[in-house]
């Protein structure tokens, strides 16, 4: 039985979900050519995502594939309570609420998990990780996992490196028609779609900290610049610091760009990114935003020991005051801020990274043989397939191989 508020919201989540599969041309392909075989009869999914209306979509497919699906949200602000309600209304359990607290969160995930899922999506890794804690009478039952984001995979390739991952889990983060379009394209354009309607400001001429130059961060910085801020990328990685440098963006550490950006914002995978002696460093008026999966990329218990909360000037906006008078605005609570102060990608890139979630399940669905207890990449035939698709529905034609070209290349 499903966990939500307002169910009377549900026409209008309906109609949300209807909007964005309108623009999600792969996965109707797919479910125009996967639902009539009803490959996934008598299996339960669990999936713990985002829980909009591209999210939704997905659900629905696997549904109609003739799956039994449960889903979770994998972050408390990002939940569409509209969406939720519509889900639930036609037959799906769902677990969820906007703004749920810790414990309500953990509770949703346990009712999930309870679910006795064949096979689970999942995004931060935190169903996984539940599943393997406090659920291991599950665990045989479960014939495979798929992972959408960088934080997740590195929480299951630690989990598998102690021998302690009890099922397979494909890596959909590592698949091309993934990380260079959701985390690239995806990310660089919702999260500015956050920042610019939470605050109302113009981000032309201002200076611009991003901090990492992953897929994500490339994303950011390039949108930023496309946009008329001035740049600045701090790395620990010396490739990619190179690689932002000849970009022809300002490379340096956070300590020093701390104290010039007028909006910082955080999208590493890792935990601290704006600390104690950078937060002191801020200068007045600066916003800071993260675009990492989990809220510990900017120190929030240090940001509360310089200054204290002064006000709420606008939703999604935390003013925090320093005793010389600074003033530092926090933004969505340093969660996503593209999900929790927005509606996160848009419908065409999430297309993609769901195509591919749902060609994952099936992969694993086919399997005859048990594969092994790892994380593993996605078939790169899978990948092409989901891009062949995206061309297909834009109307772009391609080149193919002549005999003697294919000849050629295999015999070097």
């Amino acid at each position: 039985m499903s966990l939500i508020r307002s169910p009377e919201l549900a026409p209008e989540g309906e109609e949300r979900i209807n909007w964005v599969a309108r623009h999600m041309p792969v996965l109707q392909e797919l479910e125009r050519t996967l639902a009539p075989r009803q490959p996934f009869r008598g299996l339960r999914i669990a999936i713990c995502l985002h829980l909009e209306a591209k999210t939704a979509y997905l659900a629905k497919v696997l549904q109609r594939c003739g799956a039994e699906v449960a889903i979770t949200a994998s972050n408390p602000l990002s939940t569409q309570d509209a969406v939720a309600a519509a889900l639930a209304a036609s037959g799906i359990e769902v677990f969820a609420w906007h703004g749920a607290t810790g414990e309500e969160y953990w509770e949703h995930l346990r009712r999930t998990a309870a679910t006795a899922p064949h096979l689970v999506i999942d995004d931060g890794g935190d169903l996984i990780t539940l599943l393997h804690r406090e659920f291991p009478e599950l665990l045989a039952g479960i014939r495979g996992g798929a992972e959408e984001t960088t934080t997740g995979l590195l929480r299951l390739r630690a989990l598998a490196r102690e021998g302690r991952l009890a099922f397979p889990v494909i890596a959909v983060n590592d698949a091309h028609c993934k990380y260079l379009f959701d985390n690239r394209y995806g990310t660089g354009q919702s999260v500015w779609d956050g920042i610019m309607r939470t605050t109302n400001l113009l981000i032309s001429g201002k200076m611009v900290v991003v901090a990492g130059f992953g897929w994500c961060g490339r994303g950011i910085a390039q949108r930023a610049r496309g946009l008329g801020a001035r740049v600045i990328v701090t790395e620990v990685e010396p490739v990619r610091a190179l690689e932002a440098a000849m970009e022809g963006f300002e490379v340096m550490p956070m300590e020093e760009a701390a104290s010039r950006g007028d909006i910082l914002v955080t999208a590493t995978g890792c935990a601290q990114v704006i600390r104690e002696e950078h937060l002191a460093r801020l200068k007045d008026g600066a916003l800071l935003a993260n675009a990492g999966h989990f809220d510990v990329e900017i120190d929030k218990q240090a940001l509360a020991r310089l200054a204290r909360p002064t006000g709420r000037p606008r939703r999604n906006i935390e003013e925090y005051t320093f005793p010389e008078g600074k003033k530092v605005f926090l933004l969505a609570e340093g969660r996503l801020v593209n999900l929790a102060a927005g509606d996160g990608h848009p419908a065409e890139i999430m297309d993609l990274s769901f195509a591919l979630q749902l060609l994952a399940l099936d992969y694993l669905r086919r399997q005859e043989q048990p594969l092994p207890r790892e994380v593993l990449p996605l078939p790169r035939e899978l990948d092409r397939q989901v891009a062949s698709l995206k061309l297909h529905s834009l109307g772009v034609k391609i080149d193919r191989l002549t005999p003697q070209q294919e000849r050629y290349l295999n015999n070097t």
